[in-house]
């Protein structure tokens, strides 16, 4: 299986795209900075650079030249900058891929998986993750009810990818705010989640006798079926 050099300098998003990765049966070289990245890089056959642009002690974007001086190995941008200018500096550093924060896990796998798919690994199947009749299909990055297309904004993708991944528990509205929006030092309007989930529901609907998103008075929100990946 393929080797992949993860390249992050948050200890939490490090571990959680680490585990993630190997459970897909990726081998994953982990660094929190550019120094032993250099070295991981150096002393291993790599197969796939993710790599964050900001660190401590040093750039991802030089990172990703010196790499591409020594190597046409892929490389995956996953970072908070998301600028225009940023992501066009991003490929012109070399980059194949370029990841905006915050992100769903299951669209970095699906995008790490396609592109061992060119190399001849990786997993083979069709990412899709699903609850009952929804499903994504991570390929097209397109949301299904049944066969018919469901037509979601950028947002609305997000937050249903987000309740896909933690079904049947209460989420808080600031967990939310959190992982879809990414409000660290930012401002957001207080009606943005509850606006934007009633968006996302009228759009999905739901069963005979039952709803998707349940509304938990005072405490937050439960996506209410089980959830499927594969």
């Amino acid at each position: 299986m393929a080797n992949i050099l993860l390249l992050e300098d948050d200890e939490s998003l490090n571990r959680g795209i680490s585990l993630k990765l190997a459970k897909e049966g990726y081998t994953v070289l982990s660094a929190a900075g550019v120094t032993k990245a250099r070295r991981l890089f150096e002393e291993n056959e790599i197969d796939l650079i993710i790599s964050d642009i900001t660190m401590d002690d040093g750039d991802g974007l030089e990172f990703c030249r010196m790499v591409r001086k020594a190597s046409d190995v892929h490389f995956i941008f996953l970072t908070a900058l998301d600028q225009e200018v940023d992501v066009v500096n991003g490929y012109d550093a070399g980059a194949d891929d370029y990841i905006a924060k915050p992100f769903s896990l299951m669209v970095l796998i699906s995008k790490v998986n396609a592109l061992m798919r060119r190399i001849g690994g990786g997993s083979t199947e069709e990412q899709v993750i699903g609850s009952y009749d929804i499903r994504v299909r991570f390929r097209e990055m397109k949301a299904y009810k049944g066969e018919e297309e469901i037509f979601l904004s950028k947002r609305e993708m997000q937050l249903l990818l987000y309740f896909l991944e933690n079904p049947k528990q209460i989420i808080s509205k600031e967990q939310i705010l959190e992982a879809v929006w990414d409000v660290d030092g930012q401002f957001v309007d207080d009606n943005a989640v509850p606006v934007t989930i009633s968006r996302l529901k009228k759009k999905i609907g739901g069963g005979d006798c039952y709803e998707y998103i349940k509304n938990v008075r005072g405490i937050g929100y439960l996506w209410t079926t089980e959830a499927w990946k594969r």
